[in-house]
């Protein structure tokens, strides 16, 4: 099972495998308090199309069609996130993003769960 889930959010045993799928390290979160089992920065959209995005809703529709075309040059770390779901039962994505609705986590769990 995927699940996606605010990093700022406290840890719960129900998240199971946490990854942070975030490009950046969240502003102000210490590593310690993230209780993070992996952290997959290269799954994250690129640079250029992050601040393309700028977590404008309006831009939700294209950002979702560019993201999905970066992962699909990305399948060894899709591959990882599925073979990580399929070891642990579930895996917790989490952003840092303030939106949660309109994020990298939200468009990479759909994904997964596509496939």
């Amino acid at each position: 099972m995927i699940k996606i889930k605010r990093v700022y959010e406290k840890p719960a045993k129900e998240d199971g495998w946490r990854v942070l799928v975030d490009r950046l390290w969240p502003r102000g979160m210490k590593k310690e308090a993230a209780h993070l089992d992996a952290w997959m920065k290269d799954v994250a959209p690129s640079d250029a199309l992050r601040k393309w995005f700028g977590h404008k809703p309006e831009k939700w529709s294209e950002f979702q069609k560019k993201y999905r075309r970066e992962l699909a040059k990305k399948r060894e770390l899709v591959a990882e996130l599925k073979k990580m779901a399929k070891e642990h039962g579930t895996v917790t994505l989490l952003f840092g993003a303030k939106d949660e609705e309109h994020n990298e986590a939200v468009v990479l769990a759909n994904a997964l769960n596509e496939k």
